[in-house]
């Protein structure tokens, strides 16, 4: 995937970075927040985070640079869904087992948008999971889910290679089932089995990271399976390079490193 990263060019401007839209909840406001930090540390030009307007207080005080959008219910949503610019869209941290979190999901998986789907949003259809499975696009859709959620929403036999390429050939999105040994596979078959996730990623909040890292670069136009890939190293690369003591919002401060290490090896490669 190194040579898929995405690059700036000396006319680009911020939309032509790509836009990132990360859906807020009105409780567990940390969860996007992270989401929407990590979104931005991967190059994404312009971070929104959708929250509900009871919550908007909360998410104005965080990063100046998020421009806060705010919903009252999934048909508020939908319209913030109509500007063009928006590239990427992550549902899911901290977002609700609720009917309106099924609504936005399925109303934002209709839009011609990356979508990424992670916690609350793949929870919440474990009761009507084919809702989600006719709703998925082929091509533009990453899940990320952990076993317990994985297990909600699919149930395959096998090891973990095998049990993640069915759901992704089952769903036509690519499926990212995470662990010390995180799995990312496409609906083709294609698969990695990441190998430098440390042992200080178990913290709260570093799925909420990941899942807005690949919000990121998806939003700057990588594709669905390469970006959960890379996603994925970059991560375990962060915590490693970090060691002990290492809480989520520490991940997004280190990327930057990180992305210009990656830089310097797609240069030297060329």
């Amino acid at each position: 995937w190194l040579n898929q990263l995405p690059s700036t060019n000396f006319s680009d401007n911020k939309f032509k970075r790509g836009c990132a839209l990360i859906v807020g909840g009105a409780k567990m406001t940390g969860a996007a927040r992270l989401a929407a930090r990590s979104a931005a540390r991967a190059g994404a030009g312009l971070v929104t985070i959708a929250a509900p307007a009871i919550a908007s207080n909360i998410y104005s005080n965080d990063d100046p640079s998020f421009l806060i959008k705010t919903f009252s219910n999934a048909d508020d949503f939908v319209h913030l869904l109509d500007d063009e610019r928006i590239t990427s869209v992550l549902i899911g941290p901290g977002c609700g087992v609720n009917q309106t979190t099924i609504d936005i999901t399925l109303s934002t998986l209709k839009k011609d948008k990356f979508v990424v789907l992670d916690a609350d949003a793949l929870t919440v259809f474990e009761d009507c999971r084919n809702d989600l499975m006719e709703a998925i696009q082929i091509g533009n859709v990453v899940l990320t889910p952990h076993e317990g959620e994985f297990s909600r929403l699919f149930n395959y036999t096998g090891d973990k290679l095998v049990r993640c390429r069915a759901a992704a050939a089952e769903t036509g999105a690519a499926v990212l089932l995470k662990g010390p040994d995180t799995v990312v596979a496409a609906p083709d078959g294609k698969a990695i089995i990441n190998s430098n996730a440390p042992a200080n990623l178990a913290t709260a909040g570093s799925g909420d990271v990941l899942s807005g890292l690949i919000t990121g670069l998806l939003a700057q136009g990588m594709g669905s399976f390469d970006g959960a890939a890379a996603s994925v190293w970059i991560h375990g690369q962060a915590a490693a390079n970090f060691g002990m003591g290492l809480i989520a919002s520490d991940i997004p401060q280190l990327l930057p490193n990180i992305f210009e290490q990656l830089n310097k090896e797609m240069n030297e490669w060329d």
